[in-house]
């Protein structure tokens, strides 16, 4: 990335520990960078990986004699986790020691009860990298001033979608649809927007059925069928 894109935004967003002004700056940047757009992408798939941690594991931590950068990460990951709503930047460092977390966590676990007492074996982690034909996209409304990026992830016949949604008003019923080609359009969701989503946003997970290659576009609109925001994908 070049000296005007900085990583450590794209993680924190992840994370949503931007402010407002900050987080719209970087929605404005994706919408026309295809690098920090795959990037993005790539780092939400990260922070999917987190969620496959159990909460007791961030906790307690490892057991006893268990492998050390576990439990470095691990220490990382609680002490990060406990104060990175008074920190804005977290940058990329937390989205790291998380992935290494599950990775290790699970090598840990499997080579203690199926491998041979060898003495020590290397690990090796890799970073979860989004499904080949995977979409990205993010953009403003002029009108409503609402801001969307998204991901859509295709599967058989059908598509998964991961969209982050601000700048729309509390208590507004929104509904979230994947557009096809031909126009179709097929929710994937809804939600009613809270005091929390005014202020932060709201991030929403769906699946709808329209074939990976016939998606065209990914919006919102209200129960009036009024457009919200919509990201040409």
């Amino acid at each position: 990335m070049t000296a005007d894109h900085d990583p450590q935004l794209l993680g924190a967003y992840v994370l949503g520990a931007l402010d407002e002004r900050e987080a719209r700056a970087v929605e404005d940047h994706v919408a026309s960078c295809p690098g920090c757009a795959a990037e993005l992408a790539e780092l939400r798939a990260v922070e999917e990986a987190m969620g496959d941690v159990p909460p007791e594991a961030l906790l307690d931590g490892p057991p006893e004699g268990g492998d050390l950068l576990l439990r470095r990460a691990l220490r990382q990951v609680r002490s990060e986790r406990g104060d990175r709503l008074r920190r804005r930047r977290v940058g990329l460092g937390l989205v790291a020691a998380a992935v290494a977390a599950v990775v290790l966590g699970g090598g840990f676990a499997v080579g203690r009860s199926t491998a041979p007492d060898v003495g020590a074996v290397q690990q090796t982690t890799t970073v979860p990298a989004p499904p080949a034909g995977t979409k990205v996209g993010s953009a403003t409304d002029p009108d409503t001033g609402a801001r969307m990026t998204v991901q859509v992830r295709p599967a058989a016949g059908w598509v998964r979608v991961n969209a982050s949604v601000a700048g729309v008003e509390r208590d507004e019923k929104c509904r979230l649809f994947v557009v096809a080609k031909d126009g179709r359009r097929a929710e994937a969701g809804s939600w009613l927007v809270s005091a929390a989503g005014e202020k932060d946003g709201t991030n929403l997970d769906g699946s709808a059925l329209i074939a990976p290659e016939d998606v065209a576009a990914i919006e919102v609109r209200n129960f009036d069928d009024e457009r919200i925001v919509v990201v040409p994908v």
